[in-house]
């Protein structure tokens, strides 16, 4: 079984985080809420956006319907700064 790492800061591997996506993440946000991976040095963000790339995304489909309120709903991490999507305090 080859072990490709993404996250050399915390030890994640392609197959983690195509897990993830799969169970719903499509952000690197997303990413690193459920595996850390992204938040030390950052070199891995990059890597991560391509995996996750742009397929269909439940979250991504609503904000362009405008539906930011279900995204909330959906995303506690997010909030509503004068109607744009923004990381919460």
């Amino acid at each position: 079984m080859n072990r490709v790492y993404v996250c050399s800061c915390f030890g994640i591997t392609d197959k983690q985080v195509k897990a993830h996506a799969d169970a719903g993440a499509c952000t690197p946000r997303q990413i690193a809420s459920a595996t850390k991976a992204g938040t030390d040095c950052g070199s891995c963000v990059r890597t991560i956006q391509g995996i996750l790339g742009r397929g269909a995304c439940p979250r991504r489909e609503l904000l362009e319907k405008g539906d930011a309120a279900a995204v909330l709903a959906a995303d506690p991490i997010l909030t509503v700064a004068d109607g744009v999507l923004a990381p919460a305090a």
